[in-house]
């Protein structure tokens, strides 16, 4: 009686196993229809131990151990046309060897399944030295498509049983032989087992029965699992390969119009390339160029709108800061550009403007707070459906979210993005958290915001940022001078732009005790600072809850903003009065000045039983706030302006502010810009706290005393440095504040120094003034020298786009609290074109040493910080920048060096290397791509701590994973940039044996980015308040309703396919927000209308985001790995 194999109660592989180890076999026949090589790890050492056999094989005896013939491996459309079409169509040469390159492929994707085994690693390059030795023998069957399972064994010398023969439905796969349910029966009969070993013969031995065994070799051998070493820097260049496509394929498909192919380098021509193919992208409608100052931004910018004015017969709107129009135009007039440029702060009248099919938004870091002007610009946007181009020199300045506020003028909250924040889905536990946690669509900018992994956001911005640093320039597209060994860019004219070293030098005045700078600095005016409580920023603390009680609505929202800005004020106000010491005596004491008349502006009001005025839109005015450059008085033009003046005297009698008070308030009164709220809302205590505020101010006064220009001991080292140590250079002088800045150039007209100008937000025209200084850069040729300025006062209203690389010195007279400021003024003159080999930048310090700012910073610092619900400046306070004053004052160089190339990115950065590899060894471009996936190297480590492995994986949305654990399986980090830093090698970088655990890591960290295989869009209505939740209620007890001639059966069905939806799929953001707003109507009639509309919706498919079904699975996909192992 046959024995039965069927995977319940007998399994097959133990039964196959027996079968082949029986003492007597000497050779196997296996006739499948499927085959998996990784399934050859069942029989791989019983093969192995055959001793082999001679069979005939057409009219040849040829010695074998194993023949696999494979009978289903066929390209679909020629398995359905062979079997439904008219007549006996057979394969002919042509189709079989179309086969074999199908099947060598159909295997190649097989070995990519799944995750790599060091069990399955060995069992491959067994199968592969078997296939080499001859033992084993594949051929693959086209006549037709054989499904049969034939498994003989050869036993030639046992007389009366020469074969033994099983024959059923387990294919040689490890499901055939171990899982899957299966029917196998086993013969011995001779009559039976030789007809079943000459059918076999039969169709191994017909002419259609092609031999693959080479194929087979070669798809093992070109695998993860062959038994070669991969140069660890083929696997640094598959990553870089990878992770430049977006660049590559811009830097294919896009072509310049001459003009912009004669004078950009080609940093700035890549820049173009790929910022146009990210603009093409209909999923994304704009993109980024971020690159730091001095880069060429404008110009690059220019050359995108002339692509799209060739391309489209379009015209190009710019939108700028007020003082970078001129510049702008300059560009328009150049370049012949069909473009219109407007104010930023500007209101566009969005449905009176003509069609732009590209809108340039320039310094767009600008709009990342929001705002009327931001409102203004995204509705323009989306009322034409224009592409957008934003360009910043500083992308973000403290939070992600000042970077998705930019996306979004061009971005919808419901946009389909293509990809998902998959670190911050994986920290939160997979998508259905994610779903639990979010009413957002998982693939929008809205789930980003939710994210605070920089993972999340650097792959985000690749779809959108093109950004490049300084020192990646430097490395990537310089030459090197041979006689001096200096990096430049060279012109296309041949003439060169080196890049200059920035040498960061300190001015250090002198301070002597009781003189007005000690004052200043002073323990006491540090102790004043801290007794003020500011009441006018803090008002809501003042306000006399039953008073209000009455107050029209309007008056009482005022109230609850004024609270929210008085509480972001008063951080930055603090901060401002120690940053007016910073700059100057002149400007700090013209602050103390302004807050006790504006406290006594309000005194004057309580004491007349008058309104209290308050800035537009709730909000303080901005001169309340001593805006660093303000250009306009709430009160007009000041009466203590005495910048020329040889001595500033502040007036200390609170009479002499109250009278000047009643003045100020009739001004006031004639204002636009000013709301107003009764003053007998507030406590009496807001007028006490008031006067006490005045009375230390006025303490503070008494304590500094008159200013003294001529025993200004900073003004007076900065006049050596003008008229001795640098007599003969132009020098650019920064300030923050325009008070400084006008007091700056009274002063030094008055001691002599000629051609000087000054420049501030108050100025008719910055770029005239910049053009003025710097003619040569700004291509205005030919200016007398007796017409430009030499030394030029300017605040940060020059930081930003203006070419001033005349010059080559800089000096900070104050110093800002953020590095990045310093480093951005540097970036004014250390520009392309600058043509000094070093760059002066000088910064002021007293003799005495830095660590009494450093120490008066951190006291202030902490008191500013002290309440968690206060928020200054966008600065950050003082974080991280002791050492960076201390290195200024040290003069040590690179302090104000660009940021490394950490922030370039990243697929800039990629391309580079691929490109810099390629061109060193052209050869790699076709032996990089042809690598396959899953293929691994190791090197070596720097250090027994980063031993580990590196997995670079793509999961099934398009999503590049970087991970990198170390030896116990614990993540070093899925930094992308800092992972592609750990894997930099060169070409002699030496293959090291790999870890033992190497291939677990790899699992490890596939299951770390594995995704559920369906899309969790809905099924989650949130809690009891939610808005999904409130409607699918409402609709529910409208659907228990009983018919009636209102409510007819058909709207009732249509009614629970609405609930249907709204239940499985996520509400559209605009549909949701109408919701939103007609729940808080609670009326019956309200209700009625909510039902309707939602039909509506529903029948316009405005109502839920409802994703394709699709029935494809797909699967997470390693690319490559990388061992770092450490050798001592």
């Amino acid at each position: 009686m046959a024995r039965i194999y069927d995977n319940i109660d007998q399994k097959f592989e133990a039964g196959l196993n027996k079968i082949i180890t029986s003492p007597n076999v000497k050779r196997v026949d296996f006739c499948v229809g499927y085959f998996n090589l990784r399934g050859w790890k069942l029989i791989v050492d019983q093969v192995d131990k055959l001793p082999g056999d001679y069979v005939e094989e057409e009219q040849e005896r040829v010695f074998r151990i194993c023949r696999l013939m494979i009978g289903m491996h066929r390209p679909n459309e020629e398995y359905v046309r062979m079997l439904y079409g008219k007549g006996d169509k057979l394969p002919d040469a042509e189709m079989v060897q179309r086969c074999k390159l199908q099947i060598a492929l159909d295997f190649k994707r097989q070995l990519l399944l799944g995750l790599p085994t060091k069990q399955d690693e060995w069992t491959l390059r067994r199968l592969s030295a078997q296939m080499k030795e001859k033992k084993v023998c594949v051929k693959l069957y086209l006549r037709e498509p054989l499904h049969a399972k034939l498994y003989i064994a050869h036993q030639p010398d046992v007389y009366g049983a020469e074969r033994i023969c099983v024959m059923g439905s387990s294919n040689l796969t490890y499901a055939g032989l171990t899982k899957q349910g299966e029917l196998n029966a086993e013969f011995a009969n001779v009559d039976e087992t030789g007809k079943f070993s000459q059918w076999f013969d039969d169709r191994w031995d017909d002419r259609f029965c092609e031999d693959i065994t080479e194929e087979l070799i070669n798809v093992i051998d070109n695998s993860w699992a062959a038994e070669r070493d991969i140069p660890p820097y083929y696997i640094y260049l598959k990553v870089a390969y990878h992770l430049s496509e977006e660049a590559r394929n811009g830097i294919k498909e896009f072509t310049l119009t001459p003009e912009f192919r004669h004078e950009l380098f080609d940093f700035q021509q890549n820049a173009v390339k790929i910022a146009a193919r990210h603009l093409n992208n209909d999923k994304r409608g704009g993109a980024m160029i971020g690159d730091v100052v001095g880069l060429g931004k404008t110009i690059t910018a220019c050359a995108i709108a002339k692509i799209y004015e060739m391309t489209y017969a379009s015209s190009t709107l710019i939108i700028c800061p007020a003082n970078l129009q001129e510049m702008w135009q300059r560009y328009v007039r150049k370049y012949d550009l069909k473009a219109d440029i407007m104010s930023m702060s500007k209101p566009i009248d969005v449905d009176a403007a003509r069609y732009y099919r590209l809108i340039i938004v320039d310094e767009s870091h600008n709009l990342r707070n929001g705002g009327k002007r931001y409102q203004n610009i995204k509705s323009l946007i989306e009322h034409q459906d224009s592409k957008v181009l934003l360009l910043t020199a500083t992308p973000y300045n403290k939070d992600f979210s000042d970077l998705s506020n930019q996306l979004r003028l061009f971005l919808s909250d419901d946009q389909d993005l293509g990809i998902r924040p998959e670190e911050y889905i994986r920290s939160l536990g997979g998508e259905r958290q994610f779903s639990l946690k979010h009413s957002d669509f998982i693939r929008s900018v809205k789930a980003f915001e939710k994210s605070p992994f920089v993972e999340d956001w650097n792959e985000l911005m690749k779809l959108f940022l093109v950004r490049r640093t300084r020192s990646f320039i430097k490395q990537y597209f310089s030459k090197e001078d041979p006689e001096n060994g200096r990096r430049y860019l060279e012109f296309p004219d041949k003439t060169r732009s080196y890049f200059p070293v920035r040498k960061p030098c300190s001015v250090k005045f002198k301070i002597e005790e009781g003189d007005q700078y000690s004052r200043l600095y002073s323990q006491d005016m540090i102790a004043f600072m801290e007794e003020l409580k500011l009441p006018r920023y803090g008002l809501s603390k003042f306000v006399s809850e039953d008073k209000i009680q009455e107050a029209p609505r309007h008056e009482q929202q005022m109230i609850e903003n004024l609270s929210r800005a008085g509480q972001r004020m008063m951080g930055f106000c603090k901060s401002t009065f120690f940053k007016r010491i910073d700059s100057s005596g002149f400007s700090f004491l013209l602050t103390l000045y302004r807050h006790i008349l504006r406290n006594c502006v309000f005194v004057y009001a309580i004491d007349n039983k008058l309104p209290l005025p308050i800035g537009d839109e709730n909000a303080l005015p901005e001169d309340y706030c001593e805006d660093e450059d303000s250009s306009s008085s709430l009160f007009g033009s000041e009466t203590v302006d005495t910048a020329i003046d040889a001595t500033l005297h502040i007036p200390t009698e609170m009479e002499y502010y109250m009278k000047k008070a009643a003045e100020y308030y009739d001004v006031i009164t004639n204002k636009n810009n000013v709301a107003w709220l009764p003053s007998s809302y507030f406590k009496r205590s807001l007028k006490q706290q008031l006067k006490k505020d005045c009375d230390v101010l006025i303490e503070m006064i008494r304590l500094c005393g008159d200013w003294k220009q001529e025993t200004d001991q900073k003004l007076n080292e900065l006049q050596q440095l003008i008229l001795s140590k640098h007599q003969n250079d132009k020098l650019i002088i920064f300030t923050q504040y325009s008070d400084t800045a006008r007091y700056i150039y009274n002063q030094l007209k008055k001691r002599g120094v000629t051609a000087i100008d000054v420049a501030t937000g108050a100025s008719d025209s910055p770029t005239a003034c910049a053009e003025r200084f710097s003619p040569v850069s700004n291509d205005i040729k030919d200016m007398p020298l007796s017409e430009q300025t030499r030394v030029l006062i300017a605040t940060d209203v020059l930081s930003e786009g203006q070419n001033l690389q005349d010059a080559h010195v800089i000096v900070n007279f104050d110093l800002p609290w953020a590095i990045i400021r310093l480093i951005q003024r540097a970036g004014r003159v250390d520009r392309i074109g600058q043509t000094a080999d070093e760059i002066y930048c000088y910064s002021f310090f007293p003799a005495d040493g830095v660590e009494e700012i450093i120490n008066l910073r951190g006291r202030l610092n902490d008191r500013i910080n002290e309440n968690a619900n206060i928020v200054g400046s966008d600065e950050i306070f003082f974080e991280g920048n002791e050492q960076n004053l201390r290195d200024m004052f040290n003069e040590k160089s690179g302090v104000l060096d660009d940021d490394d190339d950490a922030e370039v990115d990243l697929s800039s950065q990629a391309y580079q290397i691929w490109k810099s590899a390629t061109d060193a060894r052209p050869e790699l471009k076709q032996i990089i791509p042809n690598l396959q996936n899953m293929i691994y190297s190791t090197k070596q480590a720097d250090s027994k701590l980063n031993e580990g492995v590196i997995t670079y994986a793509r999961t099934a949305n398009d999503f590049d994973i970087l991970t990198w654990l170390d030896a116990r399986g614990e993540v070093v980090s899925q930094s992308q940039k800092k992972i592609l830093q750990a894997l930099e090698c060169n070409a002699d970088e030496p293959s090291l044996p790999a870890m033992e655990q190497h291939h677990e890591l790899v699992s490890k960290a596939v299951d770390l980015i594995k995704t559920q295989s369906q899309t969790v869009s809905g099924g989650m209505l949130g809690s009891r308040f939610s808005t999904r939740y409130r409607i699918v209620t409402l609709l529910e007890h409208y659907y228990e309703q009983p018919t009636t001639i209102f409510f007819s059966q058909e709207t009732k069905e249509q009614l629970k396919l609405a609930i249907d939806d709204i239940y499985n799929y996520p509400l559209l953001e605009q549909t949701k927000f109408m919701l939103g707003r007609m729940l808080r109507a609670s009326s019956k009639t309200a209700s009625d209308d909510i039902v309707d509309y939602i039909l509506e919706m529903r029948r316009t498919g405005s109502l839920c985001r409802i994703e394709e079904e699709t029935s494809e699975h797909k699967d997470n996909t390693i690319i490559c790995s990388m061992g770092l192992k450490f050798n001592d």
